[in-house]
């Protein structure tokens, strides 16, 4: 009976330790201001920058959002920039750190570390009703916008096209600039990933009478051999106006990355306060996923020092 006595007051003790530990007040940040590398205007990225980059100005460290061509160029320059912060798709997180994608040239980003999770971005594609499409085999030939070049939309198309021989016409632009042009007739469809629902695709089914779509079984498997990081989920139906059933579609988690060197008080200071807040939403209307819980989800480059602190103190376990 002492010695359960003894590790009950042992763990009663630990716990409060750890409430303790979480509930100090954390150091101030030690930078002075920080960007946040984003994406462009009709993207997730931006809007959810914005409101990152607002709660941590109200908590103590200016913040803004810098606007980009997305993952690929984030992943680029947050490899170089010590004191910055980066939205980054982790598949593509994945391809900067071990150098396998041919967009990185053989050259490996090992300079990425990561802070948080945010959520998990799935891909579909959207055209009008009235031009017969309602699938991705009926694509072929046609003028498909898929975000900006050398973007993971454009990437992920583009694998999946040449590994089911789907010849295509591909368009470039920001999401808003593309579901636009979707919506005039200038362009046929659009395939963009995103959080569900994902702006650009939703933008033109509430505009238009439009037939959103995603992959068949047989082309997610196509998919994920090409991009085996990639994952399978659904979007439920419902999502957007006139979806009647679940499409299928492949997905990746998105998280906010920082450089190796990035200070350790100020990693520890933001995800701290970033994973803090008791809603997430209040963030961004779709930061629900944005919890200490989904970090977990990040099996492509190392947690920064700072971040991991932070983890260890809520006990999330298994993180490197």
């Amino acid at each position: 009976m002492a010695i359960h006595r003894t590790l009950a007051t042992c763990l009663v003790a630990c716990a409060a330790l750890l409430a303790t530990a979480c509930s100090t007040p954390a150091p101030p940040p030690t930078l002075a201001q920080v960007g946040i590398y984003a994406a462009g205007s009709g993207s997730v990225f931006l809007p959810y920058a914005q409101g990152i980059a607002s709660h941590l100005t109200a908590a103590g460290l200016k913040a803004a959002p810098v606007e980009t061509t997305g993952s690929v160029e984030n992943a680029r320059r947050i490899n170089a920039d010590p004191q910055g912060m980066a939205l980054v798709l982790m598949s593509t997180a994945h391809e900067a750190y071990t150098g396998q994608a041919a967009w990185t040239q053989g050259v490996k980003h090992d300079n990425l570390r990561a802070l948080f999770p945010m959520y998990e971005a799935a891909y579909q594609a959207v055209a009008l009703r009235s031009s017969g499409i309602t699938n991705m085999s009926s694509l072929r030939g046609k003028r498909v916008g898929v975000g900006p070049s050398g973007g993971p939309s454009e990437v992920y198309f583009k694998g999946f096209a040449a590994a089911v021989g789907l010849d295509f016409v591909p368009i470039n632009g920001t999401p808003a600039e593309l579901a636009a042009s979707v919506i005039a007739g200038r362009i046929d469809a659009m395939f963009q990933g995103g959080a569900i629902p994902v702006p650009g695709i939703k933008t033109v089914a509430d505009a238009a009478d439009a037939v959103v779509f995603g992959f068949s079984g047989d082309e997610v498997a196509a998919v994920r051999r090409v991009f085996p990081y990639l994952g399978e989920s659904a979007v439920p139906p419902g999502t957007y106006k006139g979806q009647a059933t679940a499409l299928r579609s492949v997905s990746a988690w998105n998280f906010a990355l920082v450089h190796k060197d990035f200070p350790e008080a100020d990693a520890y200071w933001i995800t701290r306060t970033v994973l803090s807040v008791a809603d997430p939403t209040a963030l961004h209307a779709l930061a629900g996923p944005t919890r200490a819980a989904n970090a977990v989800h990040n099996t492509s480059v190392p947690f920064h020092p700072g971040a991991l602190k932070y983890y260890q103190q809520q006990g999330v376990a298994g993180l490197k």
